[in-house]
């Protein structure tokens, strides 16, 4: 394919327009999947490639299809956005086998902006490319929900001559099928369909929000025998704090930063940056609203009428959640939880690992002993030079790691390798092992341990051993409490932000600043919330309980300050 005909293309406009670093009208991740598939549409990815012959059937496909309510071609009628998200999907191949490279969409967006009605336009065109008697699904928390693709499938073919013909396309009460490639699509209700048992070629998880993982993992399971496959998950925010799409959102932020092996996953994350979802900001920026809906910078009647609804939302309580989960994606009872730390701003404070370093050394140690059969972890650091030093280690029972690392999807073997994690026990964690670790540092990194600092749940038979040992270690009881924690969860935020802040190489670490999430309590005291973060953070807890030390025992004499001024 010539550039010039991806480059003159809206999709290619509007992902270099999403990739711009001066843009904020698009969140973080957003301009971070444009980049990627840049890279890959200007040929620069050794392994995937964008596919001339599938590109220019793709574009004819559009131009055959008409927007039922624009009276035009699909190609000219589409959002910006949703042609990006197609040619994406479709276009986008592996240069081992020429398979499509995609596997999972992604599209976390807003309401209206058409998002079944995208979806209506991807599985016509799967239905007319994908191999013969290829079996499509959507599926939905009721098959009202469902059926909604049903319908826009219908609408899309009625309007359009070229696919209108019964020869071409044949839609019943239960199902649409293609005459062309004997393919079917079924919709499918969550409350009252079985979803095991079928084998979908593509399928569309539709408000996954309001959904658990079976319907979506039931699913992908029928796919297991399939070389080419596609599920396609698109939500808005829900307000439970357990629900499928949370999951998948996570999933896909680590392969964006570059956190997990499976790079198959492309996703548009439409959601408000941190620093817009925290507090009160949603309440008056503008962005906030623009970087959850790519249709509201595009309509400016649309970003009125949403002005017009922040405004209610802002006065009336009983209006706030439909608001903030539907048109903000942001969770309402997750108001005043944001992510810690921008991975990002963590990986510029990484460094290999340097045992002469630690040689002399006075350090402290954070302990974060979980429940027997979850991980643990243990935190060294020490200050030198105006830089807080540090080092993490983690520890997962022997047995249950293939089951955490499919359940959690880290690839723990990979960590353990790796020298940041420990498997250790069997069903359950062996403290004895975390113990003997801890009391082996003096002599591995020739350090002098100043105070171990810990969390009294799950840790006092551990600690007297430490302290009746033959080199005991003083001890010291960490109040988990957010008037405790504050300074030196700020601290750390401010060092890591600042570049002052330095870890030896540790991806276990850095995906548990991933899934770590803040929450203020009513006097604007910020902790990490165990319960409000996305997955496993005992690496951060022992670091912050570690800091914690360091900044009682030296920083706060210093000249320099390290206090905490509350905003």
């Amino acid at each position: 394919m010539t550039n010039t005909l991806i480059q003159d293309s809206r999709a290619y406009k509007y992902a270099s327009w999403c990739a711009r670093d001066d843009n904020k009208f698009v969140g973080i991740y957003v301009k971070k999947q444009a980049k990627i598939w840049l890279d890959t549409a200007d040929g620069k990815d050794l392994e995937i490639y964008i596919n001339e012959n599938r590109w220019k059937k793709i574009t004819k496909l559009l131009k055959l299809m008409v927007h039922p309510d624009l009276h035009v071609t699909m190609l000219d009628g589409l959002e910006d956005y949703a042609l990006f998200f197609i040619y994406a999907i479709f276009c986008t191949v592996r240069r081992s086998d020429g398979l499509r490279h995609y596997q999972t969409a992604l599209l976390e967006i807003a309401r209206k902006n058409f998002k079944t009605f995208t979806s209506a336009v991807i599985f016509i065109i799967g239905l007319l490319t994908e191999p013969k008697f290829s079996r499509f699904f959507s599926v939905a928390p009721d098959l009202k929900l469902s059926s909604e693709l049903q319908l826009a499938i219908k609408k899309i073919i009625k309007s359009s001559p070229y696919l209108a013909d019964e020869k071409i396309f044949k839609t019943l009460r239960k199902e649409i099928r293609c005459k062309l490639t004997e393919s079917e699509y079924t919709p499918l209700a969550y409350s009252q369909d079985k979803m095991d048992g079928k084998l979908a070629n593509m399928f569309l998880a539709d408000e996954c929000g309001a959904m658990d993982n079976y319907p979506i993992e039931a699913m992908r399971s029928s796919q297991i025998t399939l070389h080419e496959k596609l599920g396609i998950i698109i939500s808005t925010q829900y307000p439970n704090d357990s629900n499928a799409m949370l999951e998948e959102i996570d999933v896909a932020k680590k392969s964006l930063d570059n956190l997990l092996e499976n790079q198959r996953i492309f996703a548009l994350l439409y959601e408000p940056d941190d620093k817009y979802r925290a507090g009160d900001a949603w309440k008056t920026e503008d962005l906030a609203i623009y970087q959850a809906n790519p249709v509201a910078y595009a309509h400016g009647y649309i970003f009125d009428e949403l002005c017009h609804q922040r405004q209610m939302a802002v006065l009336y309580e009983n209006k706030r959640q439909n608001f903030l989960c539907k048109h903000l994606n942001i969770q309402y009872k997750g108001l005043g939880t944001e992510g810690y730390i921008d991975i990002t701003k963590l990986k510029q404070c990484k460094v290999p690992e340097n045992l002469d370093f630690w040689h002399g050394r006075d350090v402290y140690l954070g302990l974060d002993l979980s429940q027997t059969t979850d991980n643990t972890a243990v935190a060294m650091v020490t200050y030198a030079d105006g830089f807080i030093y540090a080092k993490v280690w983690g520890f997962i029972p022997k047995d249950r790691r293939k089951e955490k690392s499919e359940t959690e999807r880290v690839d723990y073997r990979k960590l353990i390798d790796d020298g940041c994690c420990f498997e250790c026990g069997d069903e359950v964690i062996d403290y004895l092992f975390v113990e003997n670790f801890i009391m082996s540092l003096s002599e591995k990194y020739g350090v002098n341990i100043v105070q171990l600092g810990f969390d009294r749940c799950n840790a006092i038979s551990t600690v007297q051993k430490l302290e009746n040992a033959e080199n005991p270690i003083e001890c010291v009881e960490i109040k988990q409490h957010s008037s405790v924690l504050h300074r030196p969860t700020k601290l750390l935020k401010e060092r890591i932000l600042s570049r002052k802040f330095v870890y030896s190489e540790n991806k276990m670490l850095e995906i548990n600043f991933q899934n770590a999430r803040c929450t203020y309590d009513t006097n604007l005291n910020q902790y990490v919330n165990k319960k409000r973060s996305a997955s496993k953070v005992d690496m951060v807890v022992a670091l912050i309980n570690a800091v914690f030390l360091l900044q009682v025992n030296e920083l706060d004499n210093m000249t320099e300050d390290f206090g905490c001024i509350l905003i």
